[in-house]
C-alpha cells in the first residue's frame, strides 16, 4: 500500500497574492522568507508571513489593497541595505519588495531630469545620465547597491551632502501607493509647486506613509574640475578645528570627510587606498565648480591644514587615483569586518563646532563599556557614523547596544539630532522622547496617521512604543510616554 502526503494549501493571505501575481512573484516557503528577516542592521530579526514582488505600480497598489482588506500590515523593501531596521519585517506581515521595478524610464537631458521607478540602483541613475554630461549628486557609501527608492523613504545623503544637499533637495515628484492602495502623485516636473509641501513631507518619512513606485530626480551637469586632498593630523582635534576653519573661511567643498586611525587600519586592508595607518585622524577635502575658484579655495584649504599641523599632505594626481582614495573612504563600514567580528554602525548629528568634543566623549564612553569605537563621518556637516566594535560570542552585544544609544543621545545633548541620513526605524524609536517633547510626537503620529489611519504601512517604527522599548535586552524599563500615561504597555 502506497501512502501519499497531502499537498499542503496555501493560506488565504498567499492565495490572494497568487491571484494577482505569478507564483514565482509570491515567497512564502520558510527558506526563502529567511532572505527578508532584516536589513543592514542585523540585530533585529523577524520572518515575514509571505513576501511579494509585484512589477508594476498596478501590482503594488492591488498587494497593497489585499493587505488593507485583510487589515495586515505590511513593510516596503528594497536592496535591504538600511542600517537602522527600517525594513524589518511585521510577524505574520507581508513583505512588498520593488526589486522588480528597477527600469530607468527616461533620461530628460534637456530639462536635467530622470524618471526611474524605485529599484534602480544610485549609481545606476549617474551610469545612465553620464553620457550627458550630467549626474545624480547624492552618493551614499552604498550607492552601487542602494535603490532610489529607499534613498527617497530614508532622505539619504553621502559624503557630498555638504555642498549638494540630501535626496529631499533633488527629487521633484514621487508616484505613491497609499495604505489603502489608491496611487497619488505628490510634487511635480519643476521644483515649486502650489500648496503644501506633501513631496518633502512623504521624502524620510521611512514608509510609514506609503511606498514610491516612481520617482522623478533632477539631474546636474559634471563639474568643470574636481581637486581633492587627503590630510592626516595628529590629532581628532586638529582635524576638527581644520574642518571649523575651512567653513569660517567662507569655502563650502563638495565634501569633507572625517576617519580615524581605526577605520582607516580597516578601509586600507580591504582597498589599499594609500591612507597612512599611524595616523589619529585624516581628512578628505574635495572641492568641484569652475577651475579659477577651484584653484583658489584649494590653495586656502592646504594652507588651513597646514596650520593645523598636518603631518602629511597628499593630492591625487589623477582621476584614478582620486577614485581610490573615495573607495577606501566609501568601503570603511564593510571594512571594519576586518577588525572586528561584530560591529554596529550609528548616525547622528553634532554642530561642527562640537566635533572634538563629541569625539572625546565617545572615546571615553567606549572606554567605559570596554569596547573599540571606530569614527568615520561627514564632518562638514557635523555627521557621525560611529562603528561600535564587538563580539557577539564574548557576550558584548548587549554593551554594545547600549553604549550605541548612548552615543545616538548624546547627539541631541550637544544640539543635534538623533540621525543624519539612516533613519530611526527600529533602533532609534525608543530614543525619541530624548529629541522631541510628547506634544511633538503626538502631532507626528496624527500626520502619519492622516496618510495611515490603521497603521498597517510599516508599524513599529520610527514611533515609541512600549512592545519595542521593554523588548530591548535586561530588564524592563517603562518608556517616558508610559509613565506620562500617553500610551499602555501590551
Amino acid at each position: 500500500m502506497t501512502m501519499t502526503t497531502p499537498a499542503v494549501q496555501p493560506s488565504p493571505l498567499v492565495a490572494d497574492f497568487c491571484a494577482i501575481l505569478p507564483p514565482e512573484c509570491v515567497v512564502h516557503d520558510p527558506v526563502g522568507l529567511r532572505t527578508y528577516e532584516c536589513d543592514g542592521l542585523t540585530g533585529f530579526r523577524v520572518i515575514p508571513a509571505v513576501v511579494v514582488l509585484p512589477r508594476t505600480t498596478a501590482e503594488v497598489a492591488a498587494c497593497v489593497r489585499v493587505c488593507a482588506a485583510r487589515g495586515v500590515p505590511f513593510v516596503a523593501r528594497g536592496a535591504g541595505t538600511g542600517l537602522s531596521g527600517g525594513a524589518l519585517p511585521v510577524a505574520e506581515g507581508v513583505v512588498i519588495s520593488l526589486q522588480k521595478l528597477r527600469r530607468i524610464i527616461e533620461i530628460d537631458a534637456e530639462n536635467r531630469r530622470a524618471v526611474l521607478e524605485p529599484g534602480v540602483t544610485n549609481l545606476a541613475i549617474t551610469q545612465a545620465a553620464a553620457p550627458h554630461g550630467l549626474y545624480y549628486a547624492p552618493d551614499p557609501s552604498s550607492q552601487q547597491v542602494c535603490t532610489i527608492g529607499g534613498n527617497v523613504a530614508e532622505n539619504s545623503g553621502g559624503a557630498h551632502c555638504l555642498k549638494y544637499g540630501f535626496t529631499s533637495n533633488h527629487v521633484l515628484e514621487v508616484e505613491v501607493v497609499l495604505p489603502d492602495g489608491s496611487i497619488v502623485t505628490l510634487g511635480g516636473p519643476g521644483p515649486e509647486q502650489a500648496g503644501p509641501d506633501l513631496r518633502g513631507l512623504f521624502i524620510g518619512s521611512e514608509g510609514t506613509l506609503g511606498i514610491c513606485t516612481r520617482v522623478t530626480v533632477r539631474l546636474l551637469r559634471v563639474p568643470e574640475t574636481v581637486r581633492t586632498v587627503l590630510a592626516d593630523f595628529p590629532s581628532v582635534e586638529a582635524a576638527g578645528r581644520t574642518v571649523g576653519d575651512i567653513v569660517d573661511a567662507s569655502i563650502v567643498p563638495a565634501a569633507v570627510e572625517m576617519m580615524d586611525s581605526l577605520a582607516m587600519e580597516a578601509a586600507e586592508a580591504a582597498v589599499h587606498a594609500g591612507y597612512t595607518l599611524d595616523a589619529p585622524a585624516a581628512l578628505i577635502v574635495e572641492l568641484d565648480g569652475p577651475v579659477e575658484e577651484c584653484e583658489a579655495q584649494f590653495a586656502q584649504i592646504t594652507a588651513l591644514c597646514e596650520r593645523n599641523g598636518a603631518t602629511r599632505i597628499h593630492v591625487p594626481g589623477s582621476a584614478a587615483e582620486r577614485a581610490v582614495v573615495w573607495k577606501g573612504r566609501k568601503a570603511a563600514f564593510a571594512a571594519v569586518g576586518r577588525i572586528s567580528p561584530d560591529y554596529i554602525v550609528q548616525d547622528g548629528v553634532v554642530p561642527r563646532t562640537r566635533l572634538a568634543e563629541v569625539l572625546t566623549r565617545i572615546a571615553q564612553m567606549g572606554a567605559q563599556a570596554g569596547l573599540r569605537v571606530a569614527n568615520v563621518f561627514h564632518a562638514g556637516d557635523g555627521n557621525l557614523h560611529p562603528l561600535v566594535l564587538y563580539s557577539e560570542a564574548a557576550g558584548e552585544l548587549h554593551r554594545a547596544e547600549e553604549l550605541s544609544t548612548q552615543i545616538a543621545e548624546l547627539c541631541v545633548e550637544l544640539g543635534g539630532s538623533l540621525s543624519g541620513e539612516h533613519g530611526i526605524g527600529t533602533d532609534k524609536a525608543c530614543s525619541m522622547p530624548v529629541m522631541f517633547s510628547e506634544d511633538d510626537l503626538a502631532v507626528q503620529l496624527r500626520v502619519r496617521s492622516g496618510f495611515d489611519p490603521r497603521g498597517l504601512s510599516n508599524p513599529g517604527k520610527v514611533f515609541p512604543t512600549p512592545r519595542l522599548c521593554g523588548e530591548k535586552p535586561g530588564k524592563y524599563r517603562a518608556h517616558p510616554l508610559e509613565e506620562a500615561g500617553v500610551i499602555e504597555r501590551l
